[in-house]
């Protein structure tokens, strides 16, 4: 998800299609898998398993630096992790020096070396997110106490402290900005059970609740995506809604239905929330939810998930087109069929090192992480650690090196 100009988001819950996918490949039965998965896209859509021609070779060479064959640069470190991870942008963080993967233990490797900084027992969750803000990194509570915790990110020391109420359960952070974190928690009923939850404010100074608000009757705490954007937070959901509240009151300024594929990660810039929503991809003011600007795939193609770096719009679509978009217009700044023309999957993460655009994709065959041209969408190369794991890759930055995680392994790369 991007980030704001005031504010940060990011993923609560994981009942995703992403995770149903790889659950799948990992070998659980249909009866564990439900009906989530009937609503599951094609693979032939998505660039996966059979869409795509036999994988090109492409062994790192040593060096750092990517040679002009267009092979990946071999890594700078690699190291095994304890991440559990689901394929949410959340679940890989950089930031302060060390890079982060959500496990138990949570620990924070040395971005430079991939040495051990710490480690914290318990520390995230399944289902809870990395969330980043104010130089601090808020969990939920490891030991399921009703608490969330707010981390130094250098030393892992606690910082911040706060508790919803005997009355929630599970509080999960989603959002932060300069004063407030934002929380989703399930409301408890006399007998233990939950059937609504409640979305609440709280001051990232003292921990005291701001405000709170309750939700609508049968929507859900998982699979929520927010940001903050000035006085506005946002957020999507399972049950394809579309809110935005008043981040001082906590009131409903607006909320709408969106499309099939808009409760993954959507983008805000400016006074814009940008939301996929199948072939169709979307701006609304978030003033009042009117449409600023739309911008169509071809036919029988759905876009990704959107990013915005540097004042550009990166999405990716099913039909393996990348586009860069003017965020304030929707005006196109280019399209690349790269991805189209050497058969490499779809990236649906994104993040920026000077010139290059580096992507990660979901399912691994003639996937992992594309380096792009920034400028014109040209595939420079694809880093692949040939494991063969099920797992999405997640990719992350320090701004000097580029951080990629498949599985249990995390591979740091030069980031230019």
């Amino acid at each position: 998800m991007s980030k704001g100009s005031t504010g940060y988001g990011t993923t609560a819950g994981r009942s995703s299609r992403r995770r149903i996918l790889r659950l799948a490949g990992a070998g659980l039965t249909m009866a564990t898998l439900g009906a989530g998965l009937t609503g599951c896209e094609d693979t032939s859509e998505t660039g996966g398993e059979g869409s795509i021609p036999p994988p090109r070779t492409a062994s790192p060479e040593d060096g750092g630096k990517a040679p002009e064959d267009g092979q990946a640069p071999a890594p700078l470190w690699t190291k095994s992790t304890s991440a559990a991870t689901y394929g949410d942008n959340d679940e890989l963080v950089a930031v302060d020096g060390v890079v982060i993967a959500s496990g138990d233990p949570l620990a924070a490797l040395d971005g430079a070396t991939g040495a051990e900084r710490w480690s914290l027992p318990g520390g995230a969750i399944p289902g809870a997110p990395l969330l980043l803000g104010n130089g601090t990194l808020y969990l939920a509570s490891g030991k399921y106490d009703g608490s969330v915790i707010g981390y130094a990110p250098a030393s892992g020391k606690e910082t911040w402290r706060s508790h919803l109420g005997k009355e929630y359960r599970q509080p999960r952070p989603v959002a932060v900005d300069g004063t407030q974190v934002y929380v989703i928690a399930e409301i408890l009923e006399a007998d233990g059970s939950s059937r609504t939850n409640v979305i609440a404010a709280l001051n990232s100074a003292t921990g005291k609740l701001v405000w709170k608000e309750q939700r609508d009757l049968g929507t859900q705490q998982n699979g929520v995506h927010a940001a903050v954007q000035g006085r506005y937070l946002v957020y999507t959901d399972f049950k394809k809604n579309l809110t935005v509240r008043d981040t001082a009151t906590g009131r409903q300024v607006w909320t709408q239905k969106t499309a099939k594929t808009s409760y993954g990660p959507f983008a805000v810039h400016q006074d814009l929330v940008i939301v996929p929503q199948g072939q169709k991809l979307q701006a609304f003011a978030l003033s009042d939810g009117s449409e600023k600007w739309s911008v169509e795939a071809e036919q029988f193609t759905t876009f990704r998930e959107p990013t915005v770096l540097d004042d550009v719009l990166y999405i990716a679509d099913s039909g393996r087109t990348l586009w860069a978009l003017d965020p304030r217009t929707g005006k196109k700044v280019w399209q690349s069929t790269a991805l189209k023309d050497s058969g490499a999957q779809v990236p649906r993460q994104f993040v920026r090192v000077g010139s290059t655009l580096y992507g990660a994709t979901d399912l691994d065959k003639q996937g992992g992480i594309h380096a792009f041209d920034a400028k014109t969408g040209a595939l420079r190369w694809t880093f692949n650690d040939k494991s063969g794991d099920y797992h999405a890759w997640l990719v992350a930055t320090d701004g000097k090196r580029v951080f990629a995680l498949h599985g249990k392994k995390l591979h740091a790369l030069p980031g230019a």
